[in-house]
């Protein structure tokens, strides 16, 4: 019975890590419907050359840091076959790998939408690596790792642990600040304000991509948040209807408020689930439907004010999208978590703000420190002439339709 428990916990856990990893071609096919045309190739290739260093970094360096677990073991041992292995069987901690890796992925995944049209190609792998390794990994051991005693110093001060289930603070609002202090870093496009400062709109090149990547991301996001129980026996149909509404009210909140603008309404689906992460396990469906609504409202101003007053050329709006909305999840499991509003209780509207605040001031400072000394050192931006050109010619010499390019049609 324990060998059939653990397998099925394995296969359990493989198919959340099978669901998150397929969201990063919803955030490649994100990307590529917002970029312009000459830009594809290389958001395409970006999403998945950022996978590849982070399971890199993460396997050798990353988790070990956050959970105190290294797999340079022999396959015996770290699959949990060997009898005096300290691993479950099956690769239970194998798979349990792969699911948190996807989390740890995502990370540079929602950079690169930020930063999109005008950055190196080496140096944002470099920025990965830092991030993936070392950056997030400290504040994901603090939060769900057990590092440095936070989550007790949290309960013993403010009544509760600090509770994200699924990574509204984690994994979302880290992207989102450190993202912020990379597209400041970057500068605005070439093109995208006047000499007066005025705005110029830069349209999305291809609504159906943009289209197709919110939905592969709201499909995943299934797994991104019912699989973070990661046994059979912790799943919960809540979550699964939590995460539904919240979808929902961000679609209609971002329809309303973004006049039926395509981009904000499939945006807003994925402000809703950005925001109802942390509490997707202690919700009414009623309070995850508000904070879906708020989300969405919170994403269409914050990407406006951004984009035309602030000046911040953030492509895809990920400060706005996981940054924003994140934070605003990691709060709202404070409020609607408590059974005075339905919910299951067990949480602290306090601890959730300290929580929340710590996770965004350690992505929001390491965000400049680690862009701001790539673009000193070793340079961060294209070239006018190259940006111009586009990056997929002039990093990846090739662009999207190249039978076209060469009238080959």
């Amino acid at each position: 019975m324990d060998t059939l428990k653990t397998g099925t916990d394995v296969f359990f856990i493989l198919i959340g890590a099978i669901l998150v990893f397929a969201m990063h071609a919803g955030f490649a096919f994100l990307e590529v419907g917002t970029v312009r045309k000459k830009n594809q190739v290389n958001a395409l290739v970006k999403i998945i050359a950022d996978f590849a260093i982070s399971t890199v970094v993460y396997f050798f360096i990353g988790y070990n840091i956050a959970y105190g677990v290294s797999f340079l073991g022999n396959a015996a041992d770290i699959s949990g076959i060997s009898e005096n292995s300290l691993f479950l069987g099956n690769g239970y901690d194998l798979v349990k790998f792969f699911f948190l890796l996807t989390f740890a992925a995502a990370i540079p995944a929602i950079i690169s939408g930020g930063i999109a049209e005008r950055s190196r190609f080496k140096p944002q792998l470099l920025a990965t690596a830092i991030i993936v390794g070392l950056i997030y990994p400290l504040y994901e051991g603090m939060v769900w790792g057990g590092l440095f005693d936070f989550q007790s110093f949290i309960a013993d001060n403010f009544g509760a642990p600090f509770h994200d289930f699924a990574g509204s603070i984690v994994v979302h609002a880290m992207g989102g600040w450190l993202a912020l202090g990379a597209v400041v870093t970057l500068g605005a496009r070439m093109g995208r304000y006047r000499k007066d400062g005025t705005p110029l709109g830069i349209p999305p090149s291809n609504i159906p991509f943009l289209a197709l990547g919110s939905w592969i991301l709201c499909i995943g996001w299934f797994g991104f948040n019912v699989m973070s129980a990661q046994t059979v026996s912790a799943a919960s149909g809540l979550v699964a209807l939590n995460s539904l509404m919240a979808m929902v009210g961000g679609i209609l909140s971002a329809l309303i408020v973004g006049k039926k603008d395509p981009g904000f309404v499939h945006n807003g689906a994925l402000a809703g689930l950005v925001a109802v992460c942390a509490g997707s396990d202690l919700m009414h469906p009623i309070g995850a439907l508000f904070v879906g609504i708020v989300a969405g409202v919170i994403f269409v101003y914050a990407f406006t004010i951004c984009g035309n007053r602030w000046k911040i050329d953030d492509v895809l709006g990920v400060w706005p999208l996981h940054g924003l909305c994140g934070l605003w999840g990691g709060i709202a499991a404070g409020i609607f978590g408590q059974q005075a509003l339905w919910g299951l209780g067990g949480v602290s509207l306090m601890a959730q703000i300290a929580g929340s605040l710590v996770g965004i001031i350690i992505a929001g400072i390491s965000g400049f420190v680690v862009f701001g000394l790539i673009k000193k050192t070793v340079g961060f931006r294209l070239s006018q002439e190259d940006e111009y050109l586009g990056a997929d010619l002039a990093i990846h010499n090739i662009s999207a339709t190249p039978e076209e390019d060469f009238g080959l049609r």
